[in-house]
């Protein structure tokens, strides 16, 4: 169950993100509501997770899922540019937090 609330937590972290920058210093109400909504609950399951799973192999796999899926939702949209090198990047941070789970 500590991975499932770990994965979730990683993909809020990418919510949050994401909301952060579209808040533009805070100065917009639905992205900065957005925002502390998803941060709030991505460290509650962070947290959560924490109690169960290693601190480093946890606090890698909640970063690894967040920059990966940021990262690939700004190239999707075009707030990003995207390149054969940057997925590969990408797939190597997947790979990573993958090896992470298959090792613990």
């Amino acid at each position: 169950m500590a991975w499932i609330i770990l994965v979730v937590s990683g993909v809020l972290e990418a919510v949050w993100a994401t909301a952060l920058g579209k808040s533009e210093g805070f100065t917009k109400l639905g992205p900065s509501v957005v925002f502390g909504v998803t941060v709030v609950l991505s460290m509650i399951g962070l947290a959560i997770a924490m109690r169960s799973l290693p601190t480093g192999t946890a606090y890698a796999v909640w970063v690894g899922i967040g920059a990966t899926l940021t990262v690939t939702y700004a190239m999707i949209t075009g707030a990003e540019s995207a390149s054969l090198l940057k997925v590969a990047l990408l797939v190597g941070i997947v790979g990573c937090v993958v090896g992470l789970k298959v090792l613990h």
